[in-house]
């Protein structure tokens, strides 16, 4: 396998599709707290998109039997939504600290700042925004990330105090990232950046991987914090069904189906009433599926 394919500088994450308990229970957290916009509503499902159209950026699917994640299990570190600006961020910050919502870090990465918190069901979810292009530094083809403390009585000076009832999130609002815990960084290097075409942008992090396209930070992180040879969690468990990866054209989806069929990679569809505009979907070496989409005209 040709291991100098590199995806698009115009790839993007596309959605994230989450396994809940309580499906209205996610949603007073998605769309009521952090105002993203209803999309569809069908039965045990729902999509929701910052700008209220397709294609969707969250998707919930509430299961009965939902459990939370076992500890120590690979898939979903967090799902990371990315506002286009420092006062869009700092305002769903004080609106959540208004509604006492816990948040379980504020951290300044150097080329983003970004606050974690859980969703109802534990899942992780970043809040950032980036810092401009040029004030990130490079060195060695690696992108210079840090975590330090984030001046959060700095951040929230930036925030707007007119507040409606109807709370609205930015339409520019996107996944800027998905970060995972695996099994194995080389078994995710290999199928990441060999197979699946995101440049690595930082191997120096302890136990972590980041890679993207374009330039940019990262689209993705992998990790092992969850031990070396870490187990799937079992289908019930709430977390990550799937996420996506968006390109901008359908040559590009050729290309990739081709090489994951020349690598015995079984491909799978893609369910389109949730993910529109998809080509197919394709696991990772854990089991986290990945549907890799053509961008809509």
């Amino acid at each position: 396998m040709n291991s100098s394919f590199l995806l698009p500088a115009e790839t993007q994450i596309g959605n994230a599709h989450l396994q809940v308990s309580n499906l209205e229970r996610a949603l007073s957290f998605y769309k009521d707290r952090l105002g993203f916009k209803e999309i569809f509503h069908k039965g045990d499902s729902a999509a929701l998109s910052a700008n209220g159209a397709h294609p969707a950026q969250i998707i919930l699917s509430a299961r009965v039997d939902a459990k939370p994640k076992p500890p120590r299990t690979t898939g979903l570190f967090h799902i990371a939504i990315r506002f286009p600006n420092r006062r869009e961020l700092a305002s769903v910050f004080r609106r959540l600290l208004e509604n006492e919502w816990p948040f379980q870090g504020f951290s300044d990465h150097g080329v983003s700042e970004a606050l974690y918190l859980p969703d109802p069901d534990g899942s992780g979810v970043e809040l950032y925004t980036d810092r401009p292009r040029e004030q990130w530094r490079w060195q060695n083809n690696q992108v210079t990330m840090f975590t330090e403390a984030l001046d959060v009585d700095d951040l929230l000076s930036d925030a707007q105090y007119d507040y409606s009832q109807d709370f609205e999130i930015h339409p520019r609002t996107d996944i800027g990232h998905v970060h995972l815990h695996v099994s194995d960084l080389k078994k995710a290097e290999a199928f990441y950046h060999d197979l699946l075409g995101f440049e690595i942008t930082q191997r120096s992090y302890p136990g972590a991987l980041f890679l993207s396209a374009g330039g940019y930070h990262h689209h993705l992180g992998v990790n092992i914090w969850a031990g070396q040879g870490a187990p799937p969690p079992p289908p019930e468990a709430v977390g990550l069904l799937s996420f996506s990866v968006t390109v901008p054209d359908q040559q590009t989806i050729d290309t990739l189906r081709a090489r994951f069929i020349s690598a015995g990679i079984s491909l799978e569809k893609i369910n389109t009433q949730l993910a529109e505009g998809g080509s197919f979907s394709v696991r990772d070496f854990d089991g986290n599926l990945v549907a890799l989409m053509a961008k809509r005209e």
